[in-house]
């Protein structure tokens, strides 16, 4: 038979209940606290993580709701949520919600039952009416019609330091390419800030806006090269959307640093330790992931929080754009 609470107990000097009620984090004597832990180190003992759910109603455990778990962002954002979870002694419960709203929804029912503590959510699905400022959820980039807690990176400033940095390296004529998502989000600032960029300094530019979701790249993006001939700068709203953009102008025989230059939005490796994959709008991943847990841990202890968190982003030239 294994150690028990009462083993602790009995070790430590003190009652049972004294025990019980440090395990779930309700308050006790500091002298008290140092030898309940000092006798639960000597023996090893592991505590009921179910029993201590059914007691405390907690169950350490975020769940993080996730469009897609192939997108190089999302993975990596994970990672960080994750790793930042551990260190608070929480665990991850993933949901890759694949396009499907009745999976976010179950997630949501999740936290009622007390199955989950919280959400953090990249969602673009019609999940309004479940989500609201009663529950515990932090979304990353969207907006809600309740003013839900949201962390974003500067999307808008992200957008006009793509302009300028174009504009800094020569280009004169100008080109913006991004998805446009039926649900309010933050990710339409970053072809804002290049617009505005480009009007403030009287550059020429087009911009190529496709409605989301979208299931063929390169017909739009050739057919909106065959209008526009004109252009030596593009930025993406993202790097996913870059590298299509590149492979769609390949076949119009135009080559990355020969006849334009190229910036997209994200920070995407295919490794930690690998460089960038091309020249970017870089979103803090890891400030992000640890601001959102920040935030969602609070919410779950019944705090009072921030509406929004905005990080600052940077640009990082990683083969797409020439040296000044």
């Amino acid at each position: 038979m294994g150690v028990t609470m009462k083993d602790v107990a009995a070790l430590a000097g003190v009652g049972v209940g004294t025990v019980s009620r440090m395990i779930n984090d309700v308050a006790v004597k500091a002298s008290t606290r140092k030898k309940v832990e000092a006798a639960i180190k000597e023996l090893n003992f592991e505590p009921d993580a179910s029993a201590r759910a059914l007691k405390t109603k907690r169950s350490q455990t975020i769940a993080l709701i996730l469009p897609t778990i192939w997108h190089p962002f999302f993975s990596e954002f994970a990672y960080h949520v994750e790793e930042s979870l551990s260190k608070h002694g929480y665990k991850l419960y993933l949901c890759n919600a694949d396009g499907d709203p009745q999976k976010e929804y179950d997630y949501i029912q999740m936290v009622k039952q007390s199955k989950v503590d919280g959400i953090i959510g990249i969602t673009y699905s019609d999940i309004d009416k479940f989500v609201s400022t009663n529950l515990p959820f932090v979304s990353i980039d969207r907006h809600f019609s309740e003013a839900v807690t949201y962390v974003t990176a500067d999307n808008f400033g992200g957008g006009k330091l793509a302009a300028e940095e174009l504009d800094k390296r020569g280009c004169q004529k100008l080109v913006y390419i991004g998805g446009i998502n039926q649900y309010p989000n933050e990710t339409t600032l970053r072809a804002d800030g290049f617009e505005a960029y480009c009007k403030e300094h009287h550059i020429a530019f087009d911009s190529l806006k496709i409605p989301e979701p979208i299931a063929d790249f390169a017909t739009p993006i050739k057919a909106f090269f065959d209008q526009v001939k004109a252009f030596d700068g593009i930025f993406c709203v993202n790097d996913t959307m870059a590298i299509e953009v590149m492979a769609a102008l390949k076949t119009l025989d135009k080559a990355v640093l020969r006849d334009y230059q190229l910036i997209g939005f994200d920070g995407t490796k295919m490794e930690s330790s690998r460089d960038y994959m091309l020249s970017t709008i870089v979103q803090p991943k890891q400030e992000m992931a640890a601001a959102a847990v920040d935030l969602i841990l609070k919410k779950v202890a019944g705090e009072q929080t921030e509406n929004r968190v905005i990080l600052p982003v940077t640009f990082v030239s990683a083969g797409t754009t020439k040296d000044v």
